[in-house]
């Protein structure tokens, strides 16, 4: 990111917005919030992620002499609207759930508050960056999920839509708990692990698989994993591969991490026997990796079914979360500073799912004090205090006769949408990606097993405050007159 100007990764339609709101002289500073309907898969969470993406693309925020020059070719916009652009800058605030957080629909992951036409210019950009980052984070926690315990590596690139989307989609899985890529580009820039075996073709290169095996072992001897498909995986692959760990043993060179990899065929089957031909033979610390179009439904059939596997390479399903391809974030107005006073917004809509919350919002997360899980998501308008101390009453915000109340002393509330630009300047430090990786690791441990599974999860509650459920209902009313 830091090597490209992303200014003009925008809709035309929010240039055009700006220059309407130049030439009317609409200065007023809004608050815009971005958030999600629904989370993907059908799961009962998501794992936010794109943070870092968009704090180098809000500090670069600048438009070139020639993009200067392109938008004046276009013949839509005016030289004073042009001469503003040219000395453009972001000056705002901005406000964010931290990357590797779970997070639930409707609540604001990134909440700008700007002047209008720099908080309108900067929608798609920040869409596209926590979208794509938070889709891929969230099938990786999934995966690994699934993998029961077993390690789980990033092998998408191949398949990924494009270079950025492979190595960005590679960065949020590692966030998502996939412990390296196969992305060399990734794991530089990002300082996370890179990992690999080798394909078919080492295997064909040679005059035969043995020797192929031999000469791995040769250059790797301190990680020697074999790819045991390319002719007969019971026959040949791994009656080989025990012949070659044999010899290491017999020489004193058996590395410490070791084992075979799984590519095709009945992964189930296979690897069954594979353990017990590799147990027979004295290699009961050999792992067995598997790969070949997994998903976490598969990877979960699989273990069911008693599947000997140690860890796991997935690639396009989780690249490309291929069940549910984009993540639906949306990015709508909420309040419009009048006269010093933020003034609430709604946008309506024949489906209640699609009405927005207004105001100037904030969200704390309710745990239970005795498990540390999470009870429920609280949106508030901002300023609004809370003394845990006391009984809370949660009701469903569309279903209001369903109640629940947390005697105080019960439960702890923490604010979880925290600042990271003021008045333009960054003042949050981003953690590195393998850090992201353990905050995420426990933010998962905080919710109920009944929300993890793969298949009708529980849903988490987002509830609204008495003071912004009052002023939604009070605002739906007003329109509805």
């Amino acid at each position: 990111m830091d090597n490209r100007n992303f200014t003009l990764l925008t809709d035309f339609y929010e240039l055009t917005m700006m220059q309407g709101y130049f030439q009317n002289d609409t200065k007023e500073t809004v608050v815009f919030d971005l958030f999600y309907r629904q989370n993907p898969d059908d799961g009962g969470y998501a794992v936010c992620a794109g943070l870092a993406q968009v704090i180098d693309y809000i500090k670069s925020l600048h438009f070139d002499y020639d993009d200067i020059d392109y938008l004046r070719s276009l013949g839509t916009f005016h030289e004073e609207f042009l001469d503003y652009l040219a000395s453009f800058h972001f000056t705002g605030d901005i406000y964010a759930i931290p990357e590797g957080t779970v997070i639930f629909p409707r609540e604001p992951l990134v909440k700008v508050v700007a002047p209008i036409m720099e908080a309108q210019l900067v929608e798609t950009a920040l869409l596209n960056l926590i979208n794509h980052q938070s889709l891929i984070a969230t099938k990786a926690a999934r995966v690994c999920y699934a993998a029961r315990g077993g390690s789980v590596m990033e092998f998408g690139l191949r398949r990924a839509q494009g270079p950025d989307a492979g190595t960005f989609g590679a960065r949020a899985a590692v966030i998502g708990g996939c412990i390296g890529t196969s992305n060399v580009i990734c794991a530089k820039e990002f300082g996370i692990p890179a990992l690999g075996t080798h394909a078919h073709s080492w295997i064909m290169s040679f005059g035969d698989e043995l020797t192929a095996f031999r000469k791995y072992a040769e250059l790797y001897p301190e990680n020697t994993t074999l790819l045991v498909d390319t002719y007969d995986t019971l026959r040949s692959g791994v009656p080989h591969a025990i012949q070659v760990f044999g010899e290491l043993r017999t020489a004193g060179r058996l590395p410490l991490n070791y084992g075979i990899r799984l590519d095709s065929g009945d992964l189930a089957y296979l690897s069954k026997k594979a353990r017990k031909m590799l147990d027979d033979a004295g290699f009961e610390t050999a792992a067995i990796c598997a790969s070949s179009d997994l998903d976490e439904y598969l990877i979960d059939s699989l273990l069911s079914q008693g599947a000997c596997i140690d860890s796991w390479g997935v690639g396009t399903n989780l690249i490309t979360s291929k069940n549910t391809p984009a993540f639906g974030g949306v990015y709508k107005l909420a309040a419009v500073e009048t006269d010093g006073e933020m003034v609430p917004k709604i946008k309506l809509s024949e489906n209640p799912a699609k009405i927005t919350n207004p105001g100037n919002k904030t969200v704390y997360r309710i745990y239970d004090k005795e498990t540390g899980k999470i009870r429920a998501d609280y949106i508030a308008l901002a300023g609004e205090t809370f003394d845990p101390e006391e009984d809370l009453l949660l009701f469903d915000p569309n279903a209001t006769w369903k109640k629940t109340k947390l005697t105080g002393g019960t439960y702890e509330m923490k604010e979880i949408l925290v600042p990271i630009f003021k008045s333009g300047q960054c003042i949050y430090e981003t953690p590195s990606v393998m850090e992201i990786q353990a905050y995420c690791k426990e933010q998962l441990d905080t919710l109920w097993e009944e929300t993890r599974r793969l298949v009708n999860p529980q849903e988490v509650y987002v509830d609204l405050s008495d003071q912004l459920y009052q002023m939604k209902a009070s605002l739906l009313n007003h329109y509805k007159e």
